[in-house]
């Protein structure tokens, strides 16, 4: 068998995995109330037996103003004996249990955040659709110390590491970017200023996490659209995080409201996005205008990779990869081109032992077709991939993943 780095120990901080995998942080949507299920300690406990060194559980909300979903983890007192549950299952399985913190910014609605949506700037936001306030600077520091409230809560729920989330277009990437922040205060304009939001927020989660719990940042590259942020700032925030300390970097990039598909690529499934929509006028307008409002962005393997290679060259810190790893193949690639470790997230929803398996076999590839239906049901149900589903899908859904899956 050839030499691989893939199955050997890898140290972030505090935090020795057993492998060099990560589940990343992408989101399940399997917790209604915005509390953990049984679905979702399932689900991170499957994989967590596939042989993952660490499973991340996606992306809970450091105040409720910061809920984007309805069935999306909120991180107060009252849900940490659920959330120990889930830790305990995954240390059972021998994994590390990881969670995501972040705050969706002005991506929510009154109707599910509680408030007036809340940003770097205020306006009119299409994703929600929905009005949005730009956050006072006298509300900053007690935002910031959200996040250091939420990596407390995460190690009594027994978490070995926490991912922040700095990108993407929530709230701290709504800082960082030029496209979001239009403030006149010291907040605003120069690259120096609109890090500053995310330096308060460092600095209390620096603080929380003491020396015993291992700090990964989840950040673009780039932004992904027009008048976004590019490698020549994003490199700079990269090596501010380096300087506050942070044990490792995810680095990706996309908009979740602007380029969501530079995110994960491929095409949006609209019919079936569509299909488990329960709000009648969003159902119908988003099949009339989906297709142009969620471009399609074609798929390859590793995708970020010559982006992610720039960040190699620049920085000492760890830094892990993420986005569109199907094989053992590339994945060894990615670890002998310096990265400590490696981030899936479509390939574990469809073989939750993917990883088991690439221990036995040099070549594996996992079954993913990228049709990203499992993205598509995920803003309305639970995220589930269309080859394991136990109802039986509508023949224009399935028409439509034939169409998709064939282009790819």
């Amino acid at each position: 068998m050839k030499s691989s780095k893939l199955f050997t120990p890898v140290t972030f901080g505090p935090l020795t995995l057993r492998n060099r995998t990560i589940r990343s942080a992408a989101f399940e949507s399997m917790c209604p109330g915005n509390v953990p299920s049984d679905m979702l300690l399932n689900y991170h406990r499957s994989v967590a037996a596939g042989g993952i060194g660490m499973t991340t559980v996606a992306y809970a909300a450091v105040t409720q103003s910061g809920l984007s979903f309805d069935r999306q983890l909120w991180m107060r007192p009252e849900i940490v004996p659920g959330l120990r549950r889930l830790t305990d299952a995954i240390h059972a399985e021998g994994a590390a249990a990881g969670i995501q913190l972040g705050h969706c910014g002005n991506m929510s609605h009154k109707s599910i955040c509680g408030c007036t949506p809340v940003g770097a700037s205020g306006g009119f936001n299409l994703y929600s659709p929905t009005f949005v306030r730009g956050l006072r600077a006298d509300e900053l520091p007690e935002m910031a110390r959200a996040y250091g409230r939420s990596v407390n809560l995460a190690r009594e729920a027994g978490f070995n590491s926490v991912e922040i989330h700095a990108g993407h277009g929530y709230l701290i990437s709504q800082f960082l970017s030029p496209a979001t922040n239009h403030r006149k205060d010291e907040f605003g304009g120069s690259l120096e200023n609109r890090m500053r939001f995310m330096d308060m927020v460092m600095e209390e989660v620096m603080k929380a996490a003491g020396n015993d719990m291992a700090i990964l940042v989840k950040m673009n590259m780039r932004d992904g659209f027009r008048g976004g942020m590019e490698i020549d700032e994003t490199m700079q925030v990269a090596k501010r995080l380096e300087q506050s300390g942070v044990h490792a970097l995810v680095l990706s990039g996309g908009f979740v409201s602007k380029a969501p598909m530079y995110v994960m690529r491929g095409e949006m499934p609209i019919r079936s996005m569509t299909h488990y929509m329960t709000c009648w006028w969003l159902k119908y307008g988003v099949r009339m205008v989906g297709k142009w409002m969620i471009p399609a962005v074609p798929f390859k393997e590793a995708y970020f990779l010559e982006d992610a290679l720039k960040f190699r060259a620049e920085l000492k810190m760890p830094l892990i990869y993420v986005g569109g790893l199907v094989s053992r193949d590339k994945i060894d690639e990615v670890l002998d081109d310096g990265f400590e470790a490696v981030q899936m997230g479509r390939a574990l929803l469809n073989e939750p032992g993917f990883v088991n398996r690439m221990r036995e076999e040099e070549n594996a590839r996992c079954n993913c077709r990228h049709s990203n239906y499992c993205i598509a049901r995920m803003y309305s149900i639970e995220m589930a991939c269309h080859q394991h589903l136990n109802e039986k899908l509508p023949a224009c859904l399935k028409k439509e993943i034939e169409r998709i899956e064939a282009k790819g």
